[in-house]
């Protein structure tokens, strides 16, 4: 265990800049940004998508509302796909966090490996979609509906800062950075952290005897875990750590921190409805193809002695004992301890004991949908099931304005209960939700 304390202090000063640079990123880079350079079908587009996506913030389920969003606006198939493989394999949290854990040559590697299998991705969606007839499902023209990942447009953008202040946009940049990207990850940094631990000291090295050194059946046994499992891309490290540490090749540790975030049920399911089953094939042979392809790149420069993939571990595994942390090591896991109990305990506890929905009070609102006319027209309480995360419920919120009649709409995340107000068609609320992946009862 003394093992994964020394992870934790040294992943946690990291882990906080990562955060807080996130923040930045999402105050100060309006969404409409991206939009403008995605909606061409050319392979500029797919490339765009990808080196977008890689710095992202963004989680395996947050992804995914926002590339449905992206559809919407118009973007092309190809840079939605690129988007996708992109987004949740990185991030400019997750990279800071795998230098601090895994030492710089895999924090160069990963954020290339996600723009490699992203291009290569999106490109063969697009090639695809040149032999068919283009869709225009699930879009909308794109003043309808501006994407964004925490801003509505680039003029609101500076109208809010104008208005509000540098001190609300400095408090802007805390909140998304400290309370709502720990709402959002924080539960699968803990279980990563957690599952790196029960691997460190209940698995024997003797069980990964077959697989060490062996970059075949390495990656085949990560493959096997990380497919279906639902992890993020700062999650996955301490897992990845840890499996390097029994004697998985660096190639199979960087399989898993590619197709364990990037591929999940959630994403599979998702894509095969909003972007049809030749997209879904697609998507998913050039994640795992891609990831193979760049593992197996990086076994090959381990082996030559080209680049040293295992320094950092091997540094710490060849000393006696540990090394003693810092104060300032431990004051970063100290705040990021309480962070992560006030995201996933305290504040959960608050807007379940004072959240949710404030219409007639029942105790069937969760299930039924209900209607009454107020002074802003009439109000329509729907529940949406698959909300996971504030990017999420912001993505839900954003594609309920977008629909005619509409003029506000709020969605508490607890509950997953929406309040809508206007004179909105009850069908068109609910197709705007389903386009984005959700489903509204």
């Amino acid at each position: 265990m003394e093992e994964i304390i020394h992870l934790i202090n040294e992943m946690s000063p990291y882990l906080l800049l990562g955060f807080f640079l996130a923040g930045l990123m999402h105050e100060y880079i309006p969404g409409a940004y991206y939009t403008r350079h995605l909606s061409s079908p050319r392979f500029s587009s797919v490339i765009k998508a990808a080196l977008f996506g890689v710095p992202l913030p963004l989680c395996s389920c947050g992804v995914i509302p926002t590339a449905m969003s992206l559809r919407r606006e118009g973007a092309s198939k190809g840079a939605v796909t690129s988007f996708l493989i992109a987004t949740p394999q990185t991030g400019v949290d997750s990279i800071i966090a795998t230098f601090s854990l895994m030492g710089l040559p895999f924090a160069i590697a990963r954020p290339i490996a996600a723009l490699f299998t992203a291009v290569c991705g999106g490109a063969l969606v697009n090639a695809g979609e040149l032999h068919h007839q283009p869709s225009t499902d699930h879009q909308m023209p794109l003043s309808h509906m501006p994407l964004t990942h925490g801003k509505e447009d680039g003029i609101k953008s500076q109208q809010f800062k104008t208005s509000n202040g540098i001190f609300h946009s400095i408090c802007n940049v805390l909140r998304y950075a400290f309370v709502e990207m720990m709402e959002d990850i924080g539960k699968w940094l803990v279980i990563g952290i957690i599952v790196a631990g029960l691997i460190t000291v209940f698995i024997p090295e003797s069980a990964f005897a077959l697989f060490r050194g062996n970059t075949v059946a390495s990656m085949l046994l990560v493959l096997a875990i990380s497919v279906p499992m639902y992890v993020c891309a700062t999650g996955s490290i301490p897992i990845a750590v840890a499996l390097m540490m029994k004697g998985l090749t660096p190639g199979a540790a960087l399989v898993l921190l590619m197709a364990g975030p990037a591929c999940n049920m959630a994403s599979i399911l998702v894509v095969r409805k909003v972007m049809g089953t030749r997209t879904l094939i697609l998507y998913l042979i050039s994640i795992v193809v891609g990831a193979v392809c760049c593992g197996v790149g990086i076994d090959i420069l381990q082996s030559t002695g080209v680049v040293d993939f295992t320094a950092r571990l091997n540094s710490t595994a060849q000393c006696c004992e540990l090394p003693s942390d810092g104060w300032f090591s431990w004051l970063c896991t100290a705040i990021l301890a309480l962070l992560l109990v006030n995201a996933l305990f305290i504040r959960r506890y608050l807007q379940s004991k004072y959240g949710g929905h404030k219409g007639c009070g029942c105790c069937h609102c969760h299930d039924n949908e209900l209607e009454h006319d107020d002074e802003n027209g009439i109000t329509t309480i729907l529940h949406i099931t698959g909300l996971n995360c504030n990017h999420c419920r912001q993505n839900a919120e954003k594609a309920l304005l977008s629909v005619p009649g509409v003029t506000s709409a709020t969605v508490d995340l607890a509950s997953g209960q929406a309040e809508v107000h206007g004179n909105a068609n009850k069908e068109e609320i609910c197709r705007a939700i389903e386009a984005i992946g959700f489903k509204a009862e």
